[in-house]
C-alpha cells in the first residue's frame, strides 16, 4: 500500500514538474544560450557591451538606483505608520489594515493609471488649481520624470512594509524598552540602541522585498516614467518589441535573472532565519489603548498619511473615469462597449474584458490542477525531503514576468511547441505566475490533516480518489476556493508577459489600458480610467472574497479535548 501510495504521489507531482521543465526551465536555458548567440564570442562581447556602453550601463545603473531610492522613501514613510500598528489599539483597526492591503494587490497598470488620473497633466489636481488660480498650464509638471514613478512605488509598497515591520516589532519584548527608560535612557536612545537594532531582520526583510519588486518594475516605470527612464524590465520590452533586437533583449534578461536569483536567495536566507512573515499578526498583550496627547497626535498623522496615500489616488481614478468635458458622464463606459470603426483598437474594448475573463479562467483551471498536484506530494512526504521541491515549485516568482514572456517569443515558435500564434500561449504564461500562490494556498490545510483519518479509510478498503473526495476534499475545499480566486485575480491583473504575449486582436485588460494611456485624446484616456476601474473592482472584490474565507469566525466554540483542538 505504502508503494502504491509513493507511486500515485509522484505520477501526481510529473504534472507540475513537466509543466515548468516545458514552460519554465526551457525558455530560460534558451534565453541563455540566445544570449551567446550568434557564436561564443559575440555573445561574450555582447554581454561586456552591457557594462561598457554607456547607453547601457546608464539603464543598469538607473535600474538599481531607482530601486534603492524606492527603498529608502518606503522604508522611512512606512516606518512610522508600523510603530502605530504594532503599538496601539484604536478603533477601526482592523478595517484600515484590510484597506491598506488594496495598493498591493492592484495590477500595476491600474496604479500607473490611478496616479495619471490624479497628478497627470490632464489630473484631477492640475485641473482643479488651473481652474482656481485661472492657469494656463498645469502647476504641477511631474509627469515622466523619476518623481512620478517613486511616489507610485511607494503606494505599491508601503503595505508590505508595514505589515511585516509592525508584526516583527509587535513579538518584541517591551521590558528591555521599559527597562532602559527606568535607567535614564530618553526614548530616541532607546528606540536607536535598542529597538532598532532588534528591527534590522523585519527591515531587512522588507528592504529587500521593496528593492525586488522597484528592481522588477515594469508597468508603472514604462506608464509613468516615459521613454526618457528604463529600467532593465523596460529595456528588454523596448529591445524585443520595438526595435526588434532579440539579441540584446536576451542579455539583458540574462542580467536580470542573475540578479532576482541573488535577491531572492538573500531574502530567503534572511526570513528563513528571522522568520519573518507578511501574514503574521500582532500579539494582543503588546498592544496598548491610546492615551495621551501625544500619541494621539502620532496615531492622527499616520492615519490620515495612509488614507490620503491609499483613497487620493483611486477617487481620482473613479472621478475621472465619470467626468468629462462638460461634467458628470457615463460616455467612457459606453464607449467600451462600443464597436465603432473609428476605434484605436483591432477590436471593440470590451473584447478585451471578455478575453481576460477567458484567459483568467483558463489560467485557474490550470493553475489549480497544477497546485493541487503539487501540494498533494509535497503534503504526502516528508517536510525536510521536499523542501527541495517546494523552493523549485516556487521558482517562477524569482523571475520576472517580462522575462517569462520574453522567453516564451524566442522558445514557442517551432513544432512541437509552436504555440506564440495561439491562444493559448497567454493563459499558459499566467498558470505559470499563478500555480506557486496556489500551492501556498493549499498545502498548510493539507499538512494539517491528521494522517490517520485517511490511513483508516484505506485500511477499510476506500480506493485513493474515494479518500481524496471525502475526506481530504471536504477538510480543504475553503483553501481551494481562496486559490481559485487568487489564481484569476493574478491572471487578471498581470501584464509584464502580456505585453508580449498578446496579440493585437486579443489584448487583456491591462494591455486595453496600456494602449489607451498612450493614445493622445480625453475620449482614450476616459477609457483608461473606466477600464482600470472595472479591473481595479474585480481585482479588490477578488480579494475581499479571499478575506472572508481566510479568517476563522470571530467567535469560534471552544475546543471541549484534546482531540477538538
Amino acid at each position: 500500500m505504502r508503494l502504491k501510495k509513493q507511486h500515485i504521489s509522484w505520477l501526481l507531482f510529473s504534472l507540475p514538474l513537466v509543466f515548468l521543465l516545458v514552460f519554465y526551465c526551457y525558455p530560460l536555458v534558451k534565453i541563455i544560450l540566445f544570449s551567446f548567440s550568434p557564436g561564443g564570442a559575440d555573445g561574450l562581447n555582447r554581454l561586456s557591451k552591457l557594462f561598457s556602453t554607456p547607453t547601457y550601463l546608464h539603464i543598469l545603473w538607473f535600474t538599481v538606483w531607482q530601486a534603492a531610492l524606492s527603498t529608502i522613501i518606503t522604508l522611512l514613510l512606512a516606518l512610522p505608520g508600523a510603530y502605530v500598528f504594532a503599538k496601539f489599539r484604536f478603533f477601526g483597526k482592523d478595517f484600515l489594515q484590510a484597506l491598506m492591503t488594496v495598493p498591493f494587490v492592484l495590477p500595476t497598470v491600474v496604479t500607473a493609471a490611478a496616479f495619471r488620473a490624479l497628478l497627470g497633466s490632464n489630473g484631477l489636481v492640475n485641473s482643479w488649481l488651473m481652474t482656481s488660480f485661472d492657469l494656463s498650464r498645469p502647476p504641477i509638471d511631474i509627469e515622466q520624470t523619476v518623481v512620478f514613478f517613486l511616489i507610485a512605488h511607494v503606494f505599491y509598497n508601503y503595505t508590505m512594509v508595514l505589515r511585516i515591520v509592525a508584526s516583527f516589532w509587535a513579538s518584541l519584548d517591551p521590558g528591555l524598552v521599559t527597562a532602559a527608560r527606568m535607567l535614564g535612557a530618553s526614548p530616541w536612545t532607546a528606540f536607536r540602541k535598542i529597538t532598532l537594532p532588534l528591527l534590522l531582520p523585519a527591515l531587512g526583510s522588507a528592504a529587500l522585498l521593496v528593492f525586488i519588486f522597484c528592481f522588477t518594475s515594469f508597468g508603472v516605470v514604462l506608464i509613468l516614467g516615459g521613454p526618457g527612464y528604463a529600467t532593465i524590465e523596460v529595456e528588454i520590452y523596448r529591445q524585443a518589441v520595438q526595435l526588434f533586437n532579440l539579441p540584446m533583449a536576451a542579455a539583458l534578461s540574462l542580467i536580470q535573472i542573475g540578479f532576482n536569483f541573488i535577491l531572492m536567495w538573500l531574502h530567503a536566507r534572511l526570513s528563513q532565519k528571522s522568520k519573518v512573515s507578511f501574514f503574521s499578526d500582532a500579539p494582543a498583550t503588546t498592544i496598548k489603548p491610546v492615551k495621551n496627547w501625544a500619541e494621539k497626535l502620532v496615531l492622527a498623522g499616520n492615519i490620515v498619511f495612509m488614507l490620503t496615500l491609499l483613497i487620493l489616488p483611486l477617487a481620482a481614478l473613479l472621478i475621472s473615469s465619470v467626468t468629462g468635458e462638460h461634467g458628470f458622464t457615463l460616455s467612457y463606459y459606453k464607449a467600451l462597449l462600443s464597436g465603432e470603426s473609428s476605434s484605436l483598437f483591432y477590436v471593440e474594448p470590451i473584447v478585451s474584458v471578455k478575453n481576460s475573463i477567458g484567459f483568467a479562467l483558463t489560467a485557474m483551471v490550470l493553475a489549480l490542477i497544477l497546485g493541487l498536484s503539487a501540494a498533494t506530494f509535497l503534503a504526502s512526504e516528508d517536510k525536510k525531503r521536499t523542501n527541495l521541491w517546494d523552493a523549485i515549485i516556487m521558482l517562477p516568482l524569482a523571475t520576472s514576468a517580462v522575462t517569462l514572456g520574453f522567453g516564451y517569443i524566442i522558445t514557442l515558435n517551432a513544432p512541437p511547441l509552436n504555440l506564440r500564434d495561439t491562444l493559448a500561449i497567454v493563459p499558459i504564461a499566467h498558470t505559470l505566475v499563478a500555480f506557486p500562490f496556489v500551492v501556498r494556498c493549499v498545502l498548510p490545510g493539507l499538512r494539517q490533516i491528521p494522517a490517520h483519518l485517511r490511513e483508516a479509510a484505506s485500511l477499510l478498503g476506500a480506493s485513493p480518489y474515494r479518500v481524496w473526495r471525502l475526506i481530504t476534499f471536504p477538510l480543504i475545499k475553503k483553501a481551494i476556493l481562496v486559490a481559485a480566486i487568487f489564481a484569476f485575480s493574478i491572471s487578471m491583473g498581470e501584464f509584464g508577459a502580456s505585453a508580449f504575449l498578446t496579440r493585437p486582436h486579443t489584448p487583456t485588460m491591462p494591455v486595453a489600458i496600456f494602449r489607451f494611456l498612450n493614445q493622445p485624446g480625453d475620449m482614450n484616456f476616459g477609457q483608461a480610467m473606466a477600464m482600470s476601474c472595472i479591473l481595479m473592482l474585480v481585482t479588490c472584490s477578488s480579494f475581499w472574497i479571499i478575506g472572508r474565507f481566510s479568517y476563522p469566525p470571530t467567535n469560534p466554540k471552544p475546543a471541549t479535548g484534546p482531540d477538538e483542538q
